[in-house]
């Protein structure tokens, strides 16, 4: 591991990028543009913001020798990955809380770990399915006691799911990306990526490309700035710099935040069940990912 000061400034990147991250709900909450189309203004408004950190990254070689056919093929296919998993999530939170959404969402360390054990071949320790077990009842528990027999709720949990699935892929991409090209150029053309597979799907999915009102463009501008460049800028960054093990402990505050956000701005509530519900999936996020350090 890095030195103590390059560790505790990764610590704080992901603490207050994970923190930041919790905010992401609330301005799908409040954006007038269809989800699908939310997701595509977040990536494509980022651009400038994030090549603004591309310019004021010193690197050893040129643009071309990052960029080889390998590279752009992992950058297209991480830009399609975060890209499903942004739109899926979006809509998941037309139909469920903001809590249970990002809790659902945050079940991606688990999927890392079995698309590597699945597809990429690598060992996993045994020890890892019981957490694995542990985590889906903490899961099963927050969708009964939250959702019980609402078919729309029980349908945006869902699509948590489905998207936290499409997240554990695309971190696998930039963990792959970040072997050979810097955190600024890694998240600046996976998120270009993104822009360009949400356009079209943003089209078919929306009557009308454009927010109503002042108010709405303000929701999209602050939603890739703090969510896009700040947020993802500040996790990358920190992921570059910790083992995974930290980095994804330390990212399990967004669904924390993301509860508390909730509460604050749109009044959501926990009940019990779900608190209890939520903590055990989060302890059993923490065994399956530091039984695999």
């Amino acid at each position: 591991m890095e030195n103590s000061k390059s560790v505790y400034s990764g610590l704080l990147a992901l603490f207050v990028g994970a923190a930041l991250l919790g905010l992401s709900a609330i301005f799908v909450r409040f954006s007038e543009t269809s989800p699908s189309l939310t997701a595509f203004y977040r990536a494509f408004l980022a651009l400038p913001f994030l090549y603004v950190w591309v310019l004021r990254t010193k690197t050893d070689y040129s643009l071309a020798n990052y960029l080889t056919k390998e590279n752009i093929l992992v950058l297209m296919l991480a830009g399609i990955f975060f890209g499903t998993d942004m739109a899926i999530w979006n809509w998941s939170i037309s139909f469920t809380s903001v809590a249970h959404a990002t809790l659902m969402a945050n079940t991606a360390p688990i999927f890392v770990t079995l698309i590597s054990f699945f597809f990429l071949k690598e060992k996993i320790k045994t020890s890892f399915f019981s957490a694995l077990i542990l985590s889906f009842l903490g899961v099963n528990l927050v969708i009964l006691s939250g959702s019980g027999s609402d078919s729309f709720k029980l349908l945006g949990d869902g699509l948590g799911l489905i998207a936290a699935v499409f997240y554990a892929a695309y971190i696998l991409a930039i963990k792959r990306l970040t072997n050979s090209l810097p955190p600024a150029h890694t998240l600046f053309f996976a998120t270009v990526f993104t822009a360009i597979f949400l356009f079209p799907v943003g089209l078919l999915e929306s009557e009308s490309l454009f927010p109503k009102t002042k108010k709405g463009w303000i929701v999209l501008l602050a939603y890739a700035f703090v969510s896009q460049s700040l947020a993802q800028g500040l996790i990358t960054l920190g992921i570059s710099r910790l083992s995974a093990h930290v980095s994804s402990l330390t990212l399990l505050i967004q669904p924390v935040a993301a509860a508390i956000y909730g509460w604050l701005i749109l009044s959501e509530s926990l009940n019990l069940l779900q608190a209890l519900g939520g903590l055990i999936v989060l302890a059993g996020i923490y065994l399956a990912t530091r039984e695999q350090d």
